[in-house]
Order: C-alpha cells, then sequence, then structure tokens
C-alpha cells in the first residue's frame, strides 16, 4: 500500500495494518515543498516496528532528487526501494550500487519505452520484481484511464510475462476508486488470472477485498488436493484422472502452489 511520505497520520496508521508491503512514497504522492519533511518522517517511521515489509518509493533515476531519497532511507528497517518510471536496465544498476546489504529493488513501468525494455529490466540482477503504473502509462500513450477491470490488458499481460522469464514476480496497478468494491473485485480477479502475484493499493479499505479475492477458494482448495492426491496414487505418473478429466502435470505444480506446496 501506498503511503504518503508527508502524512504522519497515514504513515502512523499504516504501521498497524495488515499489509504485506507499506510503500513510503517520497515521489509523485509528495507535493514539492513537502520532500524535506517526507524524508525525515519516512526514515523514522523505517526504523519502527513493524509486521509488513517496508519499502519507499523515490524519484526516478536521473531525477536531482533521487540522491537524497537514498540518502535519507538508508537505515535499519528499509526493506527495499520501488524505483518508479524505470526504462532501462541500467537504471536499476545505478541504484543497486548505492543500496546496502539484500535491499530489493521493485521497478515501475510506467511507460512505452519501459513495456518495451520491460523484459531487459526485468533481467538485471538486482530486480525482484516489475508494478505496473497504469497513469503514466496512460498519459504517455495520450489516453485516458478508464477504471474498467480489463482495461489496459495488453500492458498488464506483457509486464507479467516480462517478469516471469526472468523469474521475478509482477504486481498490479492501483485502483483508485475507493468507494467501488465491486470494480476492484473485479480488477483483482482478473489480476490474478493474468499471473500477477498482488496488487497496489492506496486506501485501507481495499486491503481485506484484494487479500481475499487472491486467496484460493474452498472449492480451488479442495480440487487441487484431489489433484495432489491423484498423482501421489499414480507415483508421480501422468496424465491422471481427477473429476472425471485428465489432468497433466502443469496442473500438479499449480496445484502445489495453491496449498503452499514447493512445486518441484
Amino acid at each position: 500500500m501506498f503511503v504518503p511520505g508527508h502524512r504522519q497520520k497515514m504513515i502512523e496508521k499504516a504501521l498497524g495494518l495488515e499489509v504485506d508491503v507499506i510503500i513510503f512514497d517520497l515521489e509523485d504522492g509528495v507535493p514539492v515543498d513537502s520532500k524535506v519533511i517526507a524524508r525525515e518522517q519516512v526514515a523514522t517511521a523505517l526504523g519502527r516496528s513493524c509486521e509488513a515489509s517496508c519499502f519507499v518509493r523515490t524519484h526516478c533515476a536521473g531525477h536531482c532528487d533521487l540522491t537524497k531519497d537514498l540518502e535519507a532511507v538508508l537505515v535499519d528497517g528499509l526493506d527495499g526501494v520501488v524505483l518508479p518510471k524505470m526504462e532501462c536496465a541500467s537504471d536499476v544498476d545505478w541504484v543497486s550500487r548505492k543500496l546496502a546489504g539484500d535491499t530489493s529493488i521493485v521497478g515501475m513501468i510506467e511507460s512505452a519505452t519501459g513495456l518495451v525494455q520491460a523484459s531487459e529490466i526485468a533481467s538485471s540482477p538486482g530486480l525482484v520484481g516489475l508494478m505496473f503504473g497504469a497513469e503514466d502509462f496512460a498519459q504517455d500513450l495520450g489516453i485516458l484511464a478508464t477504471r474498467a477491470p480489463g482495461e489496459m490488458v495488453y500492458a498488464r499481460s506483457s509486464i507479467v510475462v516480462a517478469a516471469a522469464s526472468a523469474g521475478k514476480f509482477a504486481v498490479d496497478k492501483v485502483f483508485l476508486d475507493v468507494q467501488e468494491q465491486e470494480g476492484l473485485v473485479e480488477e483483482t480477479r482478473m489480476a490474478r488470472e493474468l499471473g500477477f502475484v498482488g496488487k497496489a493499493l492506496i486506501h485501507p479499505a481495499q486491503i481485506g477485498t484484494v487479500h481475499s479475492t487472491f486467496e484460493p477458494s474452498a472449492d480451488e482448495i479442495d480440487y487441487a488436493r484431489k489433484v495432489v492426491a491423484a498423482f501421489e496414487e499414480a507415483d508421480g505418473q501422468g496424465p491422471v484422472a481427477v473429476d472425471g478429466k485428465m489432468v497433466d502435470p502443469p496442473v500438479l505444480g499449480h496445484s502445489k502452489r495453491v496449498l503452499g506446496i514447493d512445486p518441484d
């Protein structure tokens, strides 16, 4: 979940939320005249105990404020950096050299150039995943983001494929209408079907909806158990029959992931 670095009340609330990752924002979510206080508040927040992983969205590579951001947040408690507006792999290399230890980098794809270069960016050794920034991407294409759950499916799918080709994960775009839970469910369901492992959020009210939509249903868990059991009975030989249908080994791998079992 993105949290503006200059909003102390939001920072305090975010530290107690049941989210997987908090992304303290120093970039677009912070007014120019609040950058300094945002860096100070985020640096302080990173030093506090928190169940979630703590990342910081810095300014993009080449921006005059990126060095200031990194110098401010390279403290104990920083788990990773979200690097916006990525357009080439060298951006990752430069930031990796500035980071200490095993701090992770997630790259945001937010332009046509970034999308074309997504596979190369994803292959960067310092990168752990990609995230889609739909608003800037739409602006780069000269179109208006419609909020329709199925919009930009080509770009979203391409980012998943680019990430998967490099063994990295992909996180889907934010859903800006915080009052529209039905639309959030539909878009999150599509994100899961496309292969995203998570979704970026902007409001605490979205947390439960996204978590529950990404979690496998009771029927999916039951079917996965049947698949695993069938292959065990067949001593690893496939395909096997499950509920009257033939199931190939790739389905076994998916079923194991649903159950939290290492596919290998």
